[in-house]
């Protein structure tokens, strides 16, 4: 398995592949629309040669009131179905966090299960004094700091990309 950026002929495969991990095409959408409207836009494939087997996106995210702050979102992360549990998902993670940190991005958010991502480093944003704009469980609003002491002065609550509300 080889983790690398996609390619615009990946597009039906991506869309195809989400659809199939989430069973139905509102998370596809958030994808296209991410890849149309967001920057930068970070979007990885898990490719096994004849096929792709996984997709992570991460996109710009804003607090109000910290313009400079650097943020993005992970999401939406699809696996193919037969391919849950091996690995996939948490390569295509650490592929997407390590671009990350040589875009030169501060931190990351997410909305995700709070049994998966604290392996890599998130923890509940409330530890930040941030909170996610989505009527979620608490404990489903994490963050990871990329750089130490990034998130030292910020609060407050955190917007995801315009995808995400689908307006």
């Amino acid at each position: 398995m080889r983790i690398r950026r996609e390619r615009p002929d990946d597009h039906a495969a991506i869309r195809a592949l989400t659809e199939a991990a989430f069973g139905g095409p509102l998370e596809a959408t958030v994808v296209d629309r991410l890849r149309a409207e967001a920057d930068p836009v970070l979007s990885l494939v898990a490719d096994e040669g004849r096929a792709l087997v996984g997709h992570v996106m991460f996109s710009p995210a804003t607090l109000p009131g910290h313009p400079g702050l650097g943020l993005m979102a992970l999401g939406p992360m699809a696996v193919a179905p037969r391919e849950q549990g091996k690995g996939v998902g948490s390569a295509l993670v650490r592929a997407g966090l390590d671009a990350c940190r040589t875009l030169g991005r501060g931190a990351v958010v997410l909305v995700g299960h709070p049994g998966y991502y604290p392996r890599f480093g998130f923890v509940p944003g409330a530890r930040f004094g941030l909170a996610s704009e989505f009527d979620t469980p608490p404990e489903t609003f994490m963050v990871l700091e990329l750089e130490p002491g990034h998130l030292r002065t910020a609060a407050g609550t955190v917007r995801f990309h315009e995808a995400f509300r689908g307006g």
